[in-house]
């Protein structure tokens, strides 16, 4: 059995157009911790659109965060199709509709109201120390690898857009990995460079030095740059749009998505927020040794504070029995929308770095919805007894 996951470099329009997003909503927070944001973002040759409600005290210069962004990004010579500092910006912004932030100000019993209806997922495995689905945690790598050799100049000719797939074959009977079977890479390159020279540094450079040689064999599949070509890229080959990676932004399709993009928002917004929890509990529900795989819903009604359901489920794979997991995650996990907000730290500025390369397996990043710390608290809960 394969299963494949795909991911992209900053560099990819939709990934450059999430950082944007993010990056208002940090500069936002940054002055105002109870700022309200929904920044949405378009990019297409040469123009930058910004749309959507906020509400804050700060004083933001858009036009300022968007160029910064880009340029950081690496859009900063016309020659690559994009340049941070003659691109045209657009605003369309307004503030928070009244009726929406009636609901999240008042909420139930005066707590903060959920943001908006809807269901969030999360999910953790044993296939990676990261505990996450092998296929986007290898792709990441080599994405973030990517952008790494272009930045250090290892490989100079390497241009910011760029995309990663990895597939893995499964045991049938045990779910579990057994090798990578295929890997497709395709990056932007200067014109001058041979394809054959791009698969030869990529293979060496990239692949090998990020998946590890016992999941690579002699059957395992190359394509890269499987078009032989792709010198037109970033938002003058494919116009971007905030939102438009969300499987790419979760565990690549492993697991259930309730269609709520991430970047943009502030936490307020569930599907946010309340999907960083689902993470939380699922990686923490793993490294409890409670399942070997975990999923998490969690669903909202907007402006009422607390979850409308709470599922767990472990694909047969639990200790203990289920119901008993799924009382001891609402005994030990903050499930109300202001109580996530204040237990992970989601009103401060931490958001542009999570809008590239995956929200979730990053625990070096700082990032508490990462943490294993609730391991000990969600056994005593269950009682090790259980556990045992």
């Amino acid at each position: 059995m394969l299963f494949t996951s795909e991911s992209v470099t900053q560099g990819h329009p939709d990934k450059m157009a999430d950082q944007i997003s993010d990056a208002v909503l940090d500069a936002c927070l940054a002055q105002d911790p109870n700022s309200r944001v929904a920044c949405e973002t378009l990019l297409k040759t040469g123009l930058v659109v910004l749309a959507g409600e906020i509400t804050t005290t700060a004083v933001i210069d858009y036009p300022a965060i968007v160029r910064k962004t880009v340029e950081e990004i690496g859009y900063a010579d016309a020659t690559w199709g994009f340049d941070a500092h003659t691109c045209a910006v657009m605003c369309a912004v307004e503030q928070q509709s009244p009726d929406i932030a009636m609901g999240v100000d008042e909420g139930e019993k005066g707590e903060t109201g959920a943001g908006d209806q809807g269901m969030m997922f999360g999910y953790a495995c044993r296939e990676t120390p990261e505990l996450m689905p092998m296929p986007i945690m290898y792709s990441h790598k080599l994405t973030a690898g990517l952008t790494r050799l272009r930045e250090s100049g290892e490989l100079p000719y390497l241009r910011p857009d760029g995309k990663a797939q990895v597939s893995v074959e499964y045991d049938e009977a045990t779910y579990k990995p057994l090798r990578v079977h295929t890997v497709v890479v395709s990056t932007q390159h200067a014109d001058t460079v041979a394809t054959d020279t791009i698969r030869k540094d990529l293979i060496e450079k990239l692949v090998k030095a990020e998946i590890p040689a016992e999941l690579l064999d002699e059957n395992t599949i190359y394509h890269i740059n499987p078009t032989g070509r792709f010198v037109v890229g970033g938002p003058m080959g494919d116009a971007g749009l905030t939102g438009r990676k969300i499987i790419v932004d979760t565990y690549g399709g492993m697991g259930r998505h309730g269609g709520g993009a991430f970047s943009g928002k502030d936490p307020t917004k569930v599907d946010r927020s309340a999907a960083y929890m689902a993470r939380y509990i699922a990686k923490n529900v793993v490294a409890a040794d409670l399942a070997d795989r975990c999923e998490v819903q969690l669903a909202y009604a907007i402006g009422v504070a607390a979850p409308v359901s709470v599922l767990v489920q472990t694909f047969g794979t639990a200790k203990v029995d289920e119901v008993r997991i799924a009382d001891a995650v609402r005994d030990v996990f903050p499930l109300t929308t202001g109580a996530i907000i204040d237990a992970l730290g989601l009103r401060n500025p931490i958001f542009r770095k999570t809008a590239a390369y995956g929200h979730f397996g990053r625990e070096n990043e700082g990032f508490a919805w990462e943490k294993t710390d609730k391991v000990d608290s969600l056994k005593a809960a269950i009682g090790q007894a259980a556990v045992n």
